[in-house]
C-alpha cells in the first residue's frame, strides 16, 4: 500500500452483504498506526427472556450516511491522531451470531482508537436512522434505540 502520511480515509458502507472483520480491519490498517480497534455487534438469540430468531434492519440510507459522516467528523475533532475510520452496517435479515454492525478505527496509539470506537458506536445508535425488527418464534417487534435522540424528543 502506497500511502502518504496526511491521507485520512473514511469508509462508510450500508448494504445487504455479510460483514467481515478481516475486510473492515484491512481498510483501516496503516503503516503509521500501532492500533486498530474493532467493534462487532452481532445478533443474539434472546431479548428480555424471549427467543430471537433473527433481526431485520431498514435504513433511510442517504440520511444515515450523512449522519455517519458527521460522526466521522466529530471523531477527527475529538481524536486528531485517528487515521482511518470504517463503519459498516448490514441491512435486511441478519441471522443469529452474524454481525449487524462493525466499526474499525486506526490510530498511532491504542487509547485514541479505543475511545473513538466507543464514541462511534454509541453515537451511531443514538443518531443514525436505522431501524431494527426483532423476529421471535411467534411474532416480531420493531425496536427504537433507547439512546436515539428522536425517540427521546417525542416522549
Amino acid at each position: 500500500m502506497n500511502e502518504t502520511e496526511d491521507e485520512l480515509k473514511n469508509f462508510i458502507t450500508l448494504n445487504y452483504k455479510k460483514l467481515s472483520a478481516d475486510e473492515i480491519s484491512a481498510l483501516v490498517i496503516s503503516p503509521c498506526c500501532g492500533a486498530v480497534t474493532l467493534f462487532v455487534g452481532t445478533t443474539r438469540n434472546n431479548f428480555e427472556g424471549r427467543k430471537v430468531v433473527q433481526l431485520e434492519y431498514e435504513a433511510y440510507t442517504s440520511m444515515a450516511e450523512a449522519e455517519i459522516k458527521k460522526i466521522c467528523t466529530d471523531i477527527r475533532l475529538k481524536w486528531p491522531s485517528v487515521k482511518h475510520i470504517a463503519i459498516q452496517h448490514r441491512l435486511g435479515l441478519v441471522p443469529i451470531s452474524e454481525a449487524s454492525v462493525m466499526v474499525a478505527i486506526s490510530s498511532p496509539h491504542r487509547a485514541e482508537s479505543l475511545e473513538a470506537v466507543k464514541y462511534c458506536i454509541n453515537t451511531l445508535k443514538a443518531t443514525v436512522p436505522i431501524w431494527k425488527k426483532e423476529v421471535y418464534e411467534e411474532d416480531y417487534s420493531w425496536k427504537e434505540n433507547k439512546e436515539c435522540f428522536w425517540a427521546k424528543s417525542e416522549k
